[in-house]
């Protein structure tokens, strides 16, 4: 049997900032060479302050991590020659062309001369920059500037690519061009991608794994197809015309359905086996009980249905800082 190696590795981490904000209470993933991991979870979930510790950019109160064969606490100068790294924020010089940024970057790695110059127009093709790589990088567009952004953390071939929320802020056409480009980078370079999201479809559709953080903790873990079967059935959705009727909704179909019945504002979610079969009979029940129904979807579940389940709210709740 093959044997995969594992490029990171981080056992119980445990890290609190002043004021008792406890931004990570005990986290473990394990991340094999050449997948594509994912962390999922709202801001606040603690997914920053892990990529911040296995990047050696911040220490945990306690546990221990390794990135592609070395400690981050005890050989955190050779984790950073193993690693790429790409922030949230921009890093890049808007001042500077394209070709200027990666050369700079390329030197502070200790790369000089044809190499470096090589790299550079290998790169600039690469992430299709090639056209615009003698203009400040202040006239690129967003997705020209995070493609800049990847070829900056590629640019002394890393082992290991940190991509914290990569494609916040950018249309969906170009994010979709992103998770390409990121898809390659494992295909073609035999690299392992490590990136946090709160984008759904960003983690279903791209990561080979996912990890879902809530409260500093992974809650759940799987490839999204497995994590979204262990939901058995449809999911339903009702939204109801007022929500002070919520709880005696959940109430009424939880006699109806066969599976877990939660509420989330004036939203009820019922999983039901064949879930357009289930409908007539949910919206009949409702209707005899005098709750007034405003919509009602049903479709297989989701990875914010996986998330619903282990958290109880929603990711867009989390994300608005609702309580639980």
């Amino acid at each position: 049997m093959t044997m995969t190696a594992t490029a990171v590795e981080a056992t119980e981490l445990r890290k609190t900032y002043p004021g008792d904000v406890k931004a990570l209470d005990g986290l473990s993933i394990s991340v094999e060479q050449g997948e594509i991991f994912g962390m999922l979870g709202p801001n606040g979930a603690g997914k920053s302050t892990t990529i911040r510790i296995l990047t050696t950019l911040s220490r945990p109160d306690s546990g221990k991590a390794s990135v592609a064969g070395a400690d981050v606490l005890s050989s955190p100068n050779e984790v950073r020659r193993r690693i790429g790294v790409v922030a949230q924020g921009s890093g890049v010089d808007p001042v500077a062309t394209g070709r200027e940024n990666l050369m700079l970057q390329g030197r502070v790695y200790g790369m000089r001369g044809a190499a470096l110059r090589r790299r550079v127009d290998e790169l600039l093709e690469r992430f299709r920059l090639a056209k615009a790589a003698d203009r400040p990088a202040r006239t690129y567009s967003g997705g020209m500037q995070r493609r800049l952004d990847i070829a900056l953390g590629m640019i002394h071939s890393p082992q290991v690519l940190f991509l914290d929320e990569p494609t916040t802020g950018l249309d969906p056409e170009v994010r979709a061009d992103m998770w390409e480009m990121i898809r390659r980078l494992v295909t073609d370079d035999g690299l392992t991608v490590l990136l946090t999201t709160h984008y759904m479809d960003e983690a279903d559709r791209l990561a080979d794994r996912v990890a879902i953080v809530d409260g500093g903790r992974v809650v759940a873990e799987g490839t999204p197809e497995a994590l979204k079967s262990d939901l058995e059935g449809d999911a339903v959705h009702i939204e109801l015309a007022e929500p002070q009727a919520a709880d005696r909704a959940r109430e009424l179909l939880s006699r109806v359905t066969a599976n877990g019945t939660q509420v989330e504002g004036k939203t009820v979610r019922a999983r039901v086996r064949a879930g357009a079969e289930a409908v007539p009979r949910i919206l009949t029940a409702l209707d005899g009980a005098g709750i007034a129904v405003a919509s009602v979807t049903v479709s297989r579940p989701s990875l914010d249905d996986v998330y619903f389940r282990h958290t109880g709210r929603s990711l867009a709740a989390a994300e608005e800082g609702e309580d639980k």
